[in-house]
This record gives C-alpha cells, structure tokens and sequence, in this order.
C-alpha cells in the first residue's frame, strides 16, 4: 500500500471524529431541555396509584401539582385572625401567578393555633420555570405581617431537584474529567496520552448526548437529572477504561515491531475482543433495565447502552486513528522504542523477541506497555511480579482467606434498608423544601397537602369514607367536590366519586405508607374491588414495591447475560461461573459495607429503592469487566506457555493497566457525590468503593488465586493447557 494512502484513512477519521465533536458537543449541555424531574413521570406502568392518575382526568379536572405554604409567627407565639385574613389574601394574589392552576384554597389556623397553612395549585410540568413561580409565590406570601412562610410538598421538592441538579452538566463533568486527568498523568507519565484519552471519552459523551436529546425530545426516552448524570459518568469512566487497555496493548506492540501501523493493528486484534466483550456485558446488562416497571429504570437501560457503544466506537475509531499519527510521540517524553528501551534510557517492559516479557521497571520506574510503578507495571519485577509470586506459592491459601473475608463484609447486606428515604435525608445539606416540611409537622397532620386519593363508586362513597375515617393514621377524610375540595356534595364523574384521606404522618414516612397499605385494604372491603387509593404516599409505596419486584427479576437475567459473554469469550463452562460467582461476592459484601458506612458515617437511616439495583448492574457489569481483561489475557497465556505460567503471566502483564483502570472508573463514580442529592452519594460510594473492592482484592488475589489452584481445570470443558507442564507450587 502506498504510504501516502496509508495515512488517509486515520486522517479522515480524526477529522471525522472532530467534526462530530463540534456538532454534538453542545447537546451535553442541553440534556436539561429535554429532562424532567417530576417524579410522577417515572410512576410504575401497572400501579395502583398510576390507575389513580389516569382515572382522575375523567373527572375534567387538571392534575396539579401542590405547594403547601406554611407561617408561623416570627417570636413563636400564636397567630390571630389578623394573620389569617393577610395570608388567605396573599393566597388570593398568588392565584394571579404564572403557572397557578385554580384558585389557592384558604389560610387554614393549626389546632394550637401557632401557624397558617395554604395550599397553591401548580400547573405541572413547569420545568425551569417552576422555581420562579415558587418564587413569586413566596413574595406575595411574605407580606403577611410578623410571620416566616416557608413553602413544602411535592412542587417546593421538585424545585430543590431542580437546584440540586443545576448545572450538573458542567459541574459534574469538570470534577470527573479533572479526577481522570490527575489520575493519567499519574499513570502514564506522559504529557499527551492522558489527554488523548480523555479527548476520546468527551468525544464518545458528545455523540451520546446528542443521540439521548433526539430521542428525549421525541418521547422514545424520559430522561432526568439523575439519567443525565449516570450518562456522564458512566461514559467517561468507561471510555477511559477502554482507552487504558489499548493504548497498554499499543504501546507493548510498539516495543515488539516499531512499526506504528503494525502496532495498531496488533493491539486491536488482541484487545478487541475484551473491550467488545467489556462493552457487551454493560450494555446488555443495562438494556435489561428495559424489563423493568419504572419508567426511570427502563429510560436508563437504553441512554446507558447507548453510552457505553458511543465508548466503544470512540475506541475502535479515534484512538487507534490518534495513536498511528502520533505513533511513539503520543507517550512522550517516554517515547518507547522498538528494542524495548524508551526515549530517556531505561529499560521498556514488553515482550522479548521470544514472546516472553523482558526485565523489569529501572529506577525510575518506566514501563512500556503499562502504567508507572506505583499503579503497577507489566514487568515481572516490582509490584505486580511480588503479587504472582504470592499466588504462586499459596493459591489456596489467598483464595479462602479472600473468600472469608467478603462474605464476612456480606453477612452485613441484609441490613441495609432500601425502603426509601425520608424527605429530610434526600438531599445532602439543608433544602428549604424540607425546613418547610418539618415546621409543617410540628402544627398539622404529616399528610396536610399531600392527601391519599380514593376513587370508588358513587353508590358507595359514603362506606368508603366510614371506612377511611377507621384506619389507624387517618386523620380525615371527606368526598371532593366539584372545585377540587372536600365537599359536602362529592362530584360524580361516569358513576365514580374521589375522596381524600388525610394522613397523620408525613407523607413520605414509613407510618405513612403503612397507613396507605391499611387504607387500601379498607375501602376495598367497603367500596369492592374497583375501590382504588393513589397520591403522593401511594406512589412512593408502589414504587418501592415495584423496585423490590424489579430486583427479583432483573438481578438473575443480568447474571445469566455475563455468564453467556463469558461463556462465550473464554469458550470454557466452569471458570465463567467461579467469575460470576466472585462478582457477586463482591457485590455483596459491597452492601455490607455500604450498610455500615452509611448509617453509622453519613448518617443515613436506608436507601432510595433503586439503589441497589443500580449498584448492582453497574458494579457487577463493571466489574465484570476487569476479570475479562485478565482472564482474556490469561487464556492468551496459557494456550501458549500451560495454566500455571498462564495466570502468572496474565496478572502481572494486566495488573497495572486494570488497576488504573479501577481506580479510574472509582474516581469518576465518586464525582457523583458532588449532587447534593443522597441518592447519587449512595450510587457514588457503592459503585467506587465496589469496583476498588473488586479490583485490589477480587481480580488481583481471590480469582489468579483461584485458578492458579485449579490449573487446567478451570477451563472444563476446554482442553486448553491440558498436556503442559504446570509445575508446582510451594502450596496446591
């Protein structure tokens, strides 16, 4: 092939590439466009309080979205009549503000008389605008004389929402691309690959983004802020992963032939398998998100996948195109050379002429084909030789002492709770919406605002409500009336009528929801089967009900997807399950440890609902992944040199490459904890503390372990490194 046609090809695709990243570059920062964070879009799809929902608009009223707005006297007495007449006012002025829905209701007095409570309807789906009219609300509210007025319920939460995840785009992506490159630079000790590296990853979340806004904005996914922010994270955390694993192999291919072209090419042909392998199982495994009842489950599986292919075309595509321009300039100024040696003198670590790698790491710590020293190297000395020499000499022994010790850290996970959180745990820091929330408590029923919605015949409702008004944590319940209130005279739609039970407790409490549970098993018996209950407590109970039934199901068909791409990858029965095996294990003792940190250091009481579902798809999918770079290796090896050189062989030239890789995919989750929201925190901590657990423990000492001690049976039914010498250890 002429040279110069050779250079044509990465030329236009580096041009391609810069061209996409001009064009979709700016939808990262336009995901919020097209997101929402009403919680009432991600309702499961056959709940019984989503049935609520939709039988509401028979009744030709708009759905709305509360404020509850609450005053007390600013030198904590009592308020008077004067007080109640200026807020009911205020109330009325507000009716005239942007995005009101109907007319307010009027200042009603707490039983100790010591506060005021309204509630304003909003119009929902506001989006941006919601906090302005909040706002708006609040400066007519203040005028009431001597009083502080604080604003609750779902419109002042889905605000706080909003502010939590402002600017999460920029913020979030600043703080993990700054952890990333620190980290590169660290690793490599080059001046360029880190940012190649990094230029590979925001090209791949540029595409993503842009393909995640057409298909938001044309209602084939519902996105919001936490999806946005798990797309960011997850692609750049997995681009670079990616990109660590073939430019290792690149540079180790470089030190064998010199030739950049040849390089290349070797480095894809014994990497790719691995990478689409990686890419495959995160990808499969979060399209079986798509099984799920919640909305905000199933438009995860989907931006996810997409994420993740976007990571792989970027590197398949861009870095090898990348790499052959710069060629050995990319590692400067360690320049690695074709007889093993870089640019400044010290010896490379690669592979000698006869396959087998070279000495290791000099002084100065330089390696050819993986990171520097202190992350690990590929050579046979140093950190990583001292590790295979471990595994060499007592597999057994570091097998069962790991395996102990995590399912120690696991007998702790059946007590983490993950029945939701409170409201005044879901935001990390203060939120006014809570402040308000709490002072609502202090003076009215928890549920005041927030009522449970029972739908019932209208030959009935006056049992239904005999029936509501007996259930321990109801504190009234009245029919509602054609404006939208309890009445007297309940509006009948199509032979139905709705009631509104008021609770004792908050709405989001854990009293609450058995308050609802209760309730729906009364009215049933007195109104029949067709007798429903919804509203806000209901949704929050049907989606932690949801979310335990998803975990059922989801959980093993994630587990039987990793098992067939191993299967598959490594063509062999028994080690895909010991690998599946070890990465639940690891899963588990994750929760357990997530349970102590979290209830005994931050301070939480338990976990949203879906935590540990996300926790366990990205933590086992991950995870997974860094046994594919080592076991893929590993078969490389023992084909060639027998199952016991083969595993030693295997973690020491892949050690220093996955642990960067890990401590990469760690740093860049744990950016999640910048949202001052607890759910992200929790997300944060399980998949970064899990995937260090997985990388430093599970990869590098419990599996080299393992099938060092089970030699050429671990690849059953395989014949792979049957008939070589396997040689001994000082323990078998």
């Amino acid at each position: 092939m002429p040279r110069a046609t050779r250079w044509l090809a990465p030329l236009l695709l580096l041009l391609l590439w810069l061209g996409a990243g001009a064009v979709c570059g700016p939808y990262a920062g336009r995901l919020g466009e097209v997101s929402t964070n009403d919680q009432a879009a991600f309702l499961p799809r056959s709940a019984e309080s989503t049935k609520v929902l939709d039988e509401r608009e028979r009744f030709d009223r708009e759905e709305s979205l509360p404020a509850v707005l609450v005053w007390t006297a600013r030198d904590g007495g009592r308020l008077g009549p004067e007080a109640r007449e200026a807020a009911t006012r205020a109330l009325g002025r507000a009716a005239g503000t942007d995005g009101v829905l109907g007319r307010p209701s009027p200042a009603l007095p707490s039983k100790d008389g010591e506060a005021l409570e309204g509630v304003v309807p909003l119009r929902p789906g506001l989006g941006d605008k919601l906090p302005d009219t909040l706002d708006a609300i609040r400066a007519q509210a203040e005028k009431v004389p001597g009083t502080a007025v604080g604003i609750a319920g779902p419109a002042a939460t889905q605000a706080d929402l909003s502010d939590a995840f402002a600017g999460i785009d920029g913020i979030l992506l600043g703080v993990a691309l700054v952890a990333v490159l620190v980290i590169l630079l660290l690793v490599y000790r080059s001046v360029l690959m880190p940012f190649l590296v990094i230029l590979s990853a925001v090209f791949a979340l540029a595409v993503a983004s842009a393909l995640v806004y057409v298909l938001a904005d044309h209602d084939v996914v519902r996105v919001d802020g936490q999806v946005r922010g798990i797309l960011s994270i997850l692609v750049i955390g997995a681009a670079t992963d990616y990109a660590l694993l073939l430019t290792a192999r690149f540079r180790e291919e470089l030190t064998r032939h010199g030739d950049r072209f040849v390089a290349v090419r070797a480095a894809l042909r014994r990497s790719a398998g691995a990478i689409a392998a990686s890419g495959a199982t995160v990808a499969l495994g979060l399209l079986a998100l798509l099984i799920s009842d919640l909305t905000n489950n199933r438009a995860l599986g989907p931006v996810g996948a997409l994420g993740i292919g976007c990571a792989l075309l970027s590197t398949f595509t861009f870095l090898p195109a990348a790499l052959v321009l710069l060629g050995r300039a990319a590692y400067w100024p360690q320049r690695p050379t074709a007889d093993g040696r870089t640019a400044d003198g010290t010896t490379a670590v690669g592979p000698g002429a006869d396959g087998t790698p070279t000495a290791g790491p000099t002084a100065k710590g330089s390696a050819a084909n993986g990171p520097a020293a202190d992350l690990g190297t590929g050579g046979r000395s140093g950190l990583w030789q001292r590790v295979a020499g471990w595994v060499d000499r007592f597999p057994r022994r570091l097998w069962v002492a790991t395996t102990v010790a995590l399912l120690a850290l696991a007998a702790f996970a059946p007590t983490l709770r993950s029945s939701g959180v409170p409201l005044d745990e879901t935001f990390v820091g203060d939120a006014s919406s809570v402040s308000a929330q709490q002072t609502l408590d202090r003076h009215f029923p928890g549920g005041s605002g927030q009522p449970a919605v029972i739908l019932t015949d209208a030959d009935r409702a006056a049992a239904v409500v005999r029936a509501a008004r007996g259930v321990a944590g109801v504190d009234a319940a009245a029919p509602v009336g054609a404006d939208g209130r309890p009445s007297g005279k309940p509006q009948v739609a199509k032979g139905r009528v709705e009631i509104d039970a008021t609770l004792r407790a908050a709405p989001d409490s854990g009293a609450a929801k058995d308050a609802v549970r209760a309730l729906r098993t009364a009215v049933r018996e007195a109104g029949g089967a067709g007798t429903r209950v919804g509203g806000y407590t209901a949704q929050q109970l049907d989606t932690e009900d949801t979310a335990a039934h998803d975990r059922t199901l989801i959980v093993p068909v994630v587990l039987l997807i990793i098992l067939a791409i191993l299967i598959g990858l490594l063509r062999a029965l028994l080690l895909p399950l010991l690998l599946v095996a070890t990465v639940a294990l690891n899963f588990a003792a994750t929760l357990g440890v997530s349970s102590l940190v979290f209830r005994h250091v931050f301070g939480f009481t338990g976990t949203d609902a879906s935590v540990p579902l996300y926790g366990f798809v990205f933590l086992v999918a991950l995870g997974v992944d860094y046994n594919i770079f080592l076991m893929s290796r590993v078969r490389e090896e023992t084909a060639r040199h027998g199952p016991r050189e083969g595993v030693l062989r295997g973690l020491v030239s892949t050690g220093g490459v996955i642990t960067s890789a890990g401590v990469v995919l760690a740093a860049t989750f744990a950016a999640l904890g910048v949202i001052p929201l607890s759910f992200l925190a929790q997300i944060a901590f399980i998949v970064a503390f899990g995937v260090l657990m997985d990388t430093l423990v599970v990869r590098s000492l419990l599996v080299p372990a393992l099938v060092r001690d089970l030699g050429a049976r671990a690849w059953w039914p395989s014949g792979i490194g049957r008939g070589r010498r396997e040689g001994t250890g000082r323990e078998r």
